[in-house]
């Protein structure tokens, strides 16, 4: 399998930073590069009592964008500085087909995520990123589960 791009997803959270130093390990093994790509998630909704409206963005969602781009360079300082890192932060209504269209449009070779381990209630309400980016991708995903 050649590797020459890897997406690496993350949540900003310490769970997402399992993933990051096999990630190093083999983008160096194998001379790639690296996207670390955060998705804000952008819930739609209709405007209140204008059940007709179309859905409208939260109003702090672009708030949520620049706080998210400005951790992701916080984000790049745990990844080996020797590697060639691209930074993206991008507002999304479905997080998982986000980063599958990410992934397909900018010739990524492999997603790496780390996955949660919700289950019951939490996963209901909250899904499961890792499972939906499994289904809507087009490359191999490397899911590094809960410690």
């Amino acid at each position: 399998m050649n590797i020459q791009h890897i997406l690496l997803t993350t949540d900003l959270s310490e769970e997402s930073q399992r993933a990051y130093r096999p990630v190093c390990e083999l983008a160096k093994e194998n001379g790639a590069r690296v996207t670390l790509y955060t998705a804000v998630l952008d819930v739609r909704v209709a405007p209140h009592g204008a059940l007709l409206a179309p859905p409208q963005s939260d109003p702090e969602v672009g708030k949520e964008l620049s706080a998210a781009q400005e951790a992701m360079v916080i984000e790049r300082a745990l990844l080996d500085a020797d590697l060639e890192v691209e930074l993206v932060a991008e507002i999304a209504d479905d997080v998982p087909k986000a980063i599958a269209a990410y992934a397909a449009h900018h010739q990524v070779d492999l997603i790496a995520l780390s996955t949660h381990g919700r289950t019951g209630f939490k996963r209901l309400i909250l899904g499961s990123v890792a499972e939906g980016v499994l289904h809507h991708a087009h490359v191999p995903v490397l899911c590094f589960p809960r410690g």
